[in-house]
Parts: C-alpha cells; structure tokens; sequence
C-alpha cells in the first residue's frame, strides 16, 4: 500500500542512522575523546544507545504515524469530499490540481473553524497527508492567495517535510534521552543514584531545549522551500500577497503566535521577536517576502 512507503522509508532512515551511531560512537569513546584525556570506556555501551533510539525514533515514529488523526483531535474541522460552495471549490480543486501535476495521491482537505487565516498540512508521506484551512483564512484572503497558500502546503507534502523533520526530531530525541540515561547510570555506578537522577533530568531539559533550537531551525528552512514551491505553481505575487495579508491580519488583531501551540509546527506564520524567533518554527514574514522578491521564477 503507498501509506507504507512513507513508514519504510523512515524505518530505513532511523536504521542507517542507528548503523552510523553504532560505528561513530565507539571510535569517539575509544579513540577521539582518550586525545583529549577524557576517558569514558566502560562507562557507555552500546545498549544504552540502543534504548535512547527506541524511546527517541519510537516517539517520534508515533507522532508520524498519527499525526493526521491528532490533528483531527483537535481541531473542530470538516472534510470536503464534495465541493459545494465556491470557496470549497477553489480549496478542493486546487489541491487536486496541484496533486494531478505532482503525480501523488491527492491529499485530504479539510477546513477547520479559526478566525485566524491559516493552514496547516501533516501525514506520514506525500501519498497519504491531508491539507487543512482555516474559516479565517477564506475570510480574509484572496481567491489567488488562498490558492498561493494551498501551494505552499502541498510544497510540504511533496518535499517530504514532516517526515524529514520527523527524522531530525528522532535523533535530536536520541541524543536527549541517551545522554539522560548515560548521567543516571554513570552516577549510579559511583553508588550515587539519586544524584544522577536529579542531575539527568536537568540535563535533558537543558538539552532539550537546545535539541528544539536546532528542530526549529530546519523547520524554517522548509517553510522558504514550500514559499518557493507556491511561487512556481501561482506565481511569487500571489504567495507574497497572501503573506502580506496574513501579517495584516495578525497585526491588526495583535496576535503572536505561541511555538508552544500544538500545531504551530503546521501553521504559516511565524514570530518576528528577536529571542523568540530561535523556539519559532516559522521566519518571521519580511524574511519570507524577500526571500520570494528575490526568486527568480
């Protein structure tokens, strides 16, 4: 079935990576790290990290496999198989366009109750995802900016976004738990268990946080790449209006988007403050409108 192409494919990735872990590591512990007098040997095995990307891959496999379903969850939505007004005509009929043009399985479309204009796009591969819009987004764009959006949405589908950063949150997740699990052990061998137990817990919020600084930042990169994929399919006017659009809107209303919302991962826009932008998955909206002046299409 093609669902399950898109699990291979990342059952295979999480495979070679663990295959490179399994190689690199030892010659880090055995030989690179003794250079620089730190002699760690005896103190990690291969087990512990065996483990890490159980607890790592397996969340992030999970939240893969699911993510459609989740999105569902939480959200008051409801699907269009049907067009029957005009606006549901240009979301269904653009997306299966688009679709047709990329040779995949034409996505679910759904449209989900918010005043604010967004949307948002998941599933474990470009043959089984689903693209969702919000009320607001119908509310207050464009024909030809609602159809620059969808765009950008199916640019995720197509490059393969959510799996790829799927990927990168596994071995951002693996590196957490293992160095949590190397501290809990290390410590507790030294007959200090809760020592290392309170120490391995700040040390993977600590962590953690840096892990989400880089998952963030390749986030960002994508959303330039879907940006560019909706200029070649509408045109860079029409992606640039939506955007500007799309700020208009949030200023007005004095709206910042939160990287703590459940779905801020999937939506379009991004935040512009300056520490803050670090934890956004989303550039802020002049980087994106300069990047798209600057494209040549």
């Amino acid at each position: 079935m093609k669902w399950m192409k898109g699990i291979g494919l990342l059952l295979v990735a999480n495979i070679l990576i663990m295959v490179t872990l399994s190689i690199t590591v030892p010659i880090v512990i055995n030989v690179i790290l003794p250079l620089f007098g730190i002699d760690v040997r005896g103190s990690i095995d291969l087990s512990t990290l065996v483990w890490a990307a159980m607890f790592g891959f397996g969340g992030a496999f999970i939240s893969l496999a699911f993510s459609k379903q989740m999105a569902r969850a939480m959200l008051d939505c409801r699907q269009i198989t049907q067009p029957r007004s005009p606006a549901e005509q240009v979301i269904y009929g653009s997306v299966q366009e688009i679709a047709q043009r990329l040779h995949i399985t034409m996505p679910e479309v759904w449209v989900y109750d918010s005043p604010d204009p967004n949307a948002f796009a998941t599933g474990p591969s470009k043959n089984n995802s689903m693209v969702a819009v919000s009320t607001g987004l119908l509310q207050n764009l464009k024909e030809d900016e609602v159809k620059a959006v969808l765009a950008h949405e199916m640019g995720h589908v197509y490059n393969g976004d959510m799996f790829a950063t799927t990927v990168l949150a596994g071995l951002m997740n693996t590196f957490v738990y293992y160095i949590a699990m190397w501290v809990r052990r290390f410590f507790a061998e030294r007959d200090q268990a809760a020592l290392g137990f309170g120490l391995s817990l700040v040390i993977q919020i600590v962590v953690s946080i840096l892990a989400a600084i880089v998952i963030n930042w390749f986030s960002r990169r994508r959303e330039f790449g879907a940006d560019a994929f909706a200029a070649r399919v509408y045109g860079k006017d029409s992606m640039i209006a939506a955007l500007r659009a799309i700020d208009r809107w949030v200023t007005r209303s004095q709206v910042e988007y939160s990287s703590q919302d459940a779905l801020a991962t999937m939506k379009i826009s991004g935040n512009s403050s300056s520490f803050m932008r670090l934890f956004s998955t989303h550039p802020p909206m002049e980087e994106r409108i300069a990047s798209l002046q600057r494209l040549a299409v």
